[in-house]
């Protein structure tokens, strides 16, 4: 049964429907793709430059770091305020639960004394998981801290144990950490945060050292690919069964026009009459055979 004009409209109607949609989401994975390329080309470029200080990145109070100088390694001399001490939770290292340890860290810049929240490394939960292992103090006295640069994240609106926080922001680590003690919230800040590399001098115990920042590109690029071969997929598939149909339907009148004109010519030929009337010559003889004959003799 052929399919009619309205079925082929609305089965074409589908195919550009559903070809658009495999199209708008392989432009969003493109995109995703074109983002991460991006942090990784950044990550790249910085993470293994030549330590500056932090002076050269962040020069006052108030400042903000420049996104171009995101993972920069720089260099702060300062002191640990371990009052201050903040856990930082929900964020596993090697896929180990546990948690990172934010200490601020008071130092100089542009004439003016600032808190760097600074995160020391990664330790593993206790035998409650509420708490962790341990926790090492950090140097006494002026330190001198390499670190890897990172911006301030934005302030969570969860709530969070006493003592805890589930993102790295200055305002909300400091406040935290003011419950336990420390004297380090009235002091000015900069949008940006540290993750330690080395200390100079070196404490006693550290933490563990928190990894290299991933590069792995994921699979965006391959789903781009994916989805277009989709989208091509619905529009071919319903050229193929538009042709498909419609060379159906040719072929058979072909072979139609064939059957009735054997010898090539374009009108067809009437079928003859000899073999009509010998068909039915057979069939009554076939008929006469079949009828029992009526007997001649009373019952």
């Amino acid at each position: 049964m052929r399919r009619t004009r309205r079925q082929w409209v609305t089965l074409g109607l589908a195919a550009v429907l559903l070809a658009a949609l495999c199209v708008l989401a392989a432009l969003w994975q493109w995109h995703r793709y074109t983002d991460r390329q991006a942090q990784i080309d950044l990550v790249e470029a910085n993470y293994t430059a030549d330590p500056e200080p932090l002076a050269n990145f962040v020069g006052g109070p108030g400042e903000e770091l420049a996104p171009r100088d995101v993972w920069r390694p720089a260099v702060v001399t300062g002191e640990y305020d371990p009052a201050g001490t903040v856990l930082l939770r929900n964020r596993p290292v090697g896929g180990t639960p546990g948690f990172h340890l934010l200490v601020p860290l008071r130092t100089e810049l542009g004439g003016e004394e600032v808190v760097l929240v600074v995160d020391r490394g990664f330790v593993p939960l206790g035998a409650d998981a509420g708490e962790p292992a341990f926790v090492p103090d950090p140097p006494d006295g002026e330190v001198t801290v390499t670190m890897t640069l990172r911006a301030d994240e934005p302030a969570s609106d969860r709530g969070a144990p006493s003592g805890t926080v589930v993102r790295i922001n200055t305002e909300q680590v400091l406040a935290q950490g003011a419950a336990d003690g420390a004297a380090t919230t009235e002091a000015a800040t900069v949008g940006a945060y540290g993750q330690m590399r080395s200390e100079d001098p070196a404490a006693a115990e550290t933490p563990v050292a928190l990894p290299r920042p991933d590069t792995d590109p994921g699979s965006h690029l391959s789903y781009t690919f994916q989805w277009a071969i989709f989208a091509l997929g619905a529009v071919g598939g319903y050229v193929l069964l538009w042709r498909r149909e419609t060379r159906a339907a040719t072929v058979t009148a072909g072979e139609l026009l064939a059957a009735d004109d054997p010898e090539g010519t374009s009108r067809p030929r009437r079928p003859r009459r000899r073999h009509v009337d010998e068909d039915y010559e057979d069939a009554v003889l076939d008929a006469a055979h079949q009828v029992p004959a009526r007997s001649t003799h009373p019952e």
